[in-house]
């Protein structure tokens, strides 16, 4: 409707539309042809060559690409509709098509898509410009956000934010069909509820294959965090992110009552990271006096295993390479931040990178996805530090001399 509303009201030169494969932009446009040849006060006329079909309508042509590097290229685009901009992983297709439209002062896009997870590159940069002017007023003011979503942490059985994301609730779309699926998802947690979230609640979900339940972590915030009465029995974690550009050093103590408690001691970001880690390293861990500090060795953290050599950790501090099974020690820190176990101080980083972390599948196994996602390197640190501090005796009670 909007396509036939610009061709035949506003008669612009050329409409051009994009979708995920030329054959789902076909699909539409066959859609908007149907249309308009089924209305009596439309002249409408096609041209089917492959690679040139067009809709034409008086002076307006309204043809289709699939969202690639060339769709637009080489033409005028007077207004551009895309579909599924969520999918667009790179600004490739974005760049191609709106550089088509500069050359035109009135030109004007419009995207629909779902939410979408961290891969949905361009839709999270237009959306998040938007916020910001609504919420700041800077900004680029010729940009609308039109968005129907659930609140953020909204429960997925609840009945208001589900109409909040589904405006057609009532109508083609039965509030039972809706909850029967959100039931099931919610039970089954993981990637079938993110995809929920994502697909019927609109809610941007950073990664659809999360490692850690994102609500299970935040559950695991605790108002006042100090591991310092709990020296003899910490554990640290130290992990480099796999360009060298993050180091994190996470401490960990397993405290009764508690369940594991895990707090971020250092961090060490941007160019010389490492180097500056590998400088400032013994007197951290001299402070803190752990009883062990552990890595992995067949990551990124290799570039520090030359430093990590015995003799130089305070007495009493094992030197903990950990070449155990990756998966078993990934999953296991999932499983217990679902169990409740992980406690935290709802650090910014450990939040972010908790985020960041999705699976990296090795049959029915999986460890921390470290490409594609942003770094994980405080997540294998605390992975690290929790392996470590759960194989720490527990201290001996004291001895009551009468």
């Amino acid at each position: 409707m909007l396509t036939l509303y610009w061709m035949a009201i506003e008669q612009v030169p050329l409409v051009l539309g994009t979708s995920t494969s030329r054959t789902h932009a076909k699909e539409s446009w066959r859609a908007v042809v149907d249309m308009a040849k089924a209305n009596p006060y439309i002249e409408a006329s096609t041209r089917e060559t492959i690679g040139e079909e067009a809709l034409i309508i008086g002076p307006s042509r309204y043809q289709f690409a699939a969202s690639n590097r060339r769709a637009g290229r080489s033409q005028t685009v007077h207004r551009l509709i895309i579909d599924e901009i969520r999918e667009h992983h790179n600004f490739e297709a974005w760049g191609a098509a709106t550089n088509a439209m500069q050359a035109v002062p009135e030109a004007q896009a419009v995207c629909i898509s779902n939410q979408g997870d961290s891969n949905a590159v361009v839709l999270d940069h237009l959306r998040q410009a938007a916020l910001d002017y609504i919420e700041t007023g800077t900004g680029d003011e010729r940009t609308g956000l039109f968005e129907w979503s659930a609140p953020a942490g909204a429960d997925v059985t609840d009945p208001e934010a589900l109409a909040m994301a589904n405006p057609d609730l009532g109508n083609r779309i039965t509030l039972d069909t809706l909850m029967g699926q959100a039931v099931t998802a919610k039970a089954a947690g993981g990637e079938a509820l993110a995809s929920f979230r994502t697909e019927v609640l609109c809610q941007r979900v950073h990664q659809l294959d999360a490692a850690i339940d994102p609500a299970s972590w935040e559950d695991g915030r605790r108002d006042a965090l100090d591991l310092a009465p709990y020296r003899d029995r910490v554990a640290l974690g130290l992990d480099v992110a796999l360009d060298g550009s993050h180091v994190t050093l996470v401490a960990a103590a397993v405290v009764p009552g508690e369940g594991v408690l895990v707090d971020v001691v250092a961090a060490w970001e941007g160019h010389g990271s490492v180097a500056l880690a590998r400088q400032e390293l013994p007197a951290l861990v001299a402070k803190v006096a752990p009883r062990a500090v552990g890595w992995f060795p067949q990551g990124p953290a290799a570039a520090l295993a030359a430093d990590l050599r015995e003799g130089w950790a305070p007495r009493g501090t094992e030197l903990t390479p950990i070449t155990a099974d990756l998966t078993a020690v990934s999953m296991g820190l999932a499983q217990l931040v679902a169990e409740g176990v992980i406690g935290h101080n709802g650090d910014e980083l450990l939040a972010a990178q908790v985020g960041n972390a999705q699976k990296l599948r090795r049959g029915d196994a999986w460890t921390f996805g470290r490409r594609g996602t942003g770094a994980v390197d405080a997540v294998y640190a605390m992975a690290a530090a929790v392996h470590l501090a759960r194989l720490v005796p527990a201290p001996k009670p004291p001895v009551l001399v009468l």
